[in-house]
C-alpha cells in the first residue's frame, strides 16, 4: 500500500519541482499578463508564454520523442519553420515604400548596427562565436532570425535569445523613444518629407526576384530566409497566385507561429533558463536594440549632410525590423513634434529594408561561425 502511495505521488509533477520551477512558472506568468493585459505582442507572447510554463510543469519528459512538443521542437530544430514564418511575412509585406525610395535600403543596414556590436561585446564576456552570434541577432528585431541562428549556432540558448528577442520587440514603442530623442534635436524631428512616388506593378514583381538573386550570390546562407521571405512577396505582387497568398499570410504563418512558439517557450526550462548567461543575455540584448535604433538615426542625420531634400531622422530608427512597430513609432514621434507629419510610409522602407538587413546579417554570422 505504501508502495502505490509512494509510486502516485512520484508520477506527481511535485516530484521533480523546486523553487527554479516556480519562478519560471512566475515569469510565464508576467509574460502572459504582458501578453494579454498589456496586449505586448500577444500572437507570439502567449503560446511562448504557455509552452515556457508546460515545460517547467512538466519537466524534460516534454521533449522526450512522442512527447508533447519533441515534433514541434524537431521542425524548429531541423531550420524548417523559421523560414516558413518569412515566407508568410513576405506575403504581408508591401516594398513599395523600399523601392519608391532606395536609400531607405542604407537605413536599414545601418540599424543591424546593433548586431554587431552586441557580438563582440558578447565576445569580450566570454561567450564562444557562436553563442555571441545568437545574442547579436537579437538586435535585428526580427524573432524567426534570432529563432533560426539560436537554433543552428547555440540551442542550449535558444530560450534566452528568443525570450529577449520577442519581449524587446513587444517592448520598442517604449525603449526606442528615448533613445531617438537623444540623438536628435526638435529642428531634425520635424522635418517635412516630400510624398513617395507611385511604385508600377513590374517594379513590385521584378524586386523579389532580383534581391533573391542578388542576394544568393553574395550571402547564400542568407539564402534560406531570404528566398522565403520574397517567395512570399511575390506570390502577393503577381496578381495571380492570389489564393496562394492568402494561404501563406493567413492559416500557415498562423499555424507555423503556434509550433514555433510553443516549442520556443518549452526550451526555457529552469536549469537552463535560470543563469548569469542568461542575465547577460537580456543586458545584452538591449544594448542591440539601443545600437540599432541609434545606427539608423545617426546615418539618417550623416546623409542629410550631403542630400537637398532632407530625411527625417526618426525614419531611422525604424531600421530595426520589428514590423511595423518601429515605423508606427516613427510616426506617432513625428506627428507629435509636427501635427502635419506624415513618416509612416516613409517609416516602412527602412522597416522593411531591416527585415532584409537582419536576414543578411544572420547569413553572415552562419558563414562565418556555424
Amino acid at each position: 500500500m505504501l508502495d502505490a502511495i509512494e509510486r502516485i505521488i512520484m508520477s506527481t509533477g511535485f516530484a521533480q519541482f523546486d523553487y527554479r520551477n516556480l519562478i519560471m512558472i512566475v515569469i510565464a506568468c508576467v509574460l502572459l499578463y504582458l501578453a494579454i493585459g498589456k496586449k505586448f505582442e500577444p500572437l507570439l507572447l502567449v503560446p511562448i508564454s504557455m509552452g515556457m510554463l508546460l515545460s517547467n510543469l512538466f519537466g524534460s519528459t516534454i521533449f522526450e520523442e512522442g512527447g508533447l512538443f519533441y515534433y514541434f521542437y524537431t521542425l524548429n530544430k531541423w531550420g524548417i519553420l523559421p523560414p516558413l514564418i518569412f515566407m508568410g511575412i513576405g506575403a504581408m509585406t508591401d516594398f513599395g515604400p523600399l523601392i519608391a525610395n532606395p536609400k531607405s535600403l542604407l537605413l536599414g543596414g545601418a540599424a543591424q548596427l546593433g548586431i554587431f556590436i552586441t557580438f563582440i561585446g558578447a565576445i569580450l564576456l566570454g561567450f564562444t562565436s557562436q553563442e555571441a552570434g545568437a545574442i547579436g541577432i537579437i538586435g535585428g528585431a526580427d524573432g524567426p532570425t534570432a529563432i533560426l541562428v539560436a537554433t543552428l549556432m547555440a540551442p542550449h540558448r535558444l530560450g534566452a535569445v528568443a525570450i529577449a528577442a520577442y519581449s524587446y520587440m513587444a517592448l520598442v514603442p517604449f525603449i526606442q523613444p528615448p533613445i531617438i530623442k537623444l540623438l536628435t534635436t526638435k529642428k531634425e524631428r520635424v522635418i517635412e518629407m516630400k510624398q513617395l512616388r507611385e511604385v508600377s506593378k513590374r517594379e513590385k514583381i521584378l524586386f523579389p526576384i532580383v534581391v533573391t538573386i542578388v542576394v544568393s550570390l553574395i550571402v547564400p546562407d542568407a539564402l534560406t530566409l531570404i528566398g522565403m521571405l520574397m517567395l512570399g512577396n511575390l506570390l502577393r505582387e503577381t496578381g495571380l497566385t492570389d489564393r496562394l497568398a492568402e494561404t501563406v499570410q493567413n492559416a500557415l504563418i498562423n499555424t507555423v507561429t503556434i509550433f514555433l512558439s510553443l516549442s520556443v517557450g518549452a526550451s526555457a526550462v529552469a536549469d537552463k533558463f535560470l543563469t548569469l548567461e542568461t542575465i547577460m543575455i537580456m543586458v545584452l540584448g538591449i544594448v542591440a536594440f539601443a545600437f540599432g535604433t541609434a545606427g539608423g538615426v545617426l546615418l539618417a542625420k550623416f546623409m542629410n549632410l550631403f542630400l537637398k531634400d532632407k530625411i527625417n531622422p526618426l525614419i531611422g530608427s525604424a531600421g530595426v525590423s520589428a514590423v511595423p512597430m518601429a515605423a508606427r513609432v516613427s510616426q506617432k514621434l513625428g506627428q507629435k513634434e509636427n501635427p502635419r507629419n506624415f513618416l509612416l510610409m516613409h517609416a516602412m522602407g527602412p522597416n522593411v529594408a531591416g527585415v532584409i538587413g537582419s536576414a543578411v546579417a544572420a547569413g553572415v554570422l552562419l558563414s562565418l561561425f556555424r
